[in-house]
């Protein structure tokens, strides 16, 4: 196959272009962030953080539940406080579950997330 050459003014336009467009900073980070090729294998670590996370929202919604059935058997306020505190905990820890969920998806696609 024959190679085509550029003319000195074909040259010069594309030259422009090139320029044009390093100068686009929105484009510029939109292609440094894109990803074509299917995503590389999670590190052992960042997956074993992960199940850990999923674990512990698991076994604090475990807790949370028997304090609950025990805070509503005795009425004992310390019962009631404790259940309290675990639910929050179990809620902060899930509600990071589901951010860190929604951004994986949303990088996934290619779609900005916010």
């Amino acid at each position: 196959m024959e190679e085509a050459r550029l003319s000195e003014r074909e040259r010069r336009i594309l030259a422009e272009i090139e320029e044009q467009l390093d100068r686009d900073e929105p484009l510029a980070h939109r292609l440094r962030t894109m990803r074509r090729a299917p995503r590389l294998p999670l590190r052992p670590a960042s997956a074993a953080r992960r199940r850990m996370t999923a674990f512990g929202v698991a076994a604090l919604g475990a807790l949370s539940l028997s304090l609950l059935v025990l805070a509503v058997a005795t009425e004992a306020p310390p019962l009631i406080w404790a259940f309290a505190a675990t639910w929050v905990l179990t809620l902060v820890t899930l509600l990071r579950l589901v951010v860190r969920w929604s951004r994986r998806m949303a990088a996934s696609r290619g779609t900005p997330d916010g």
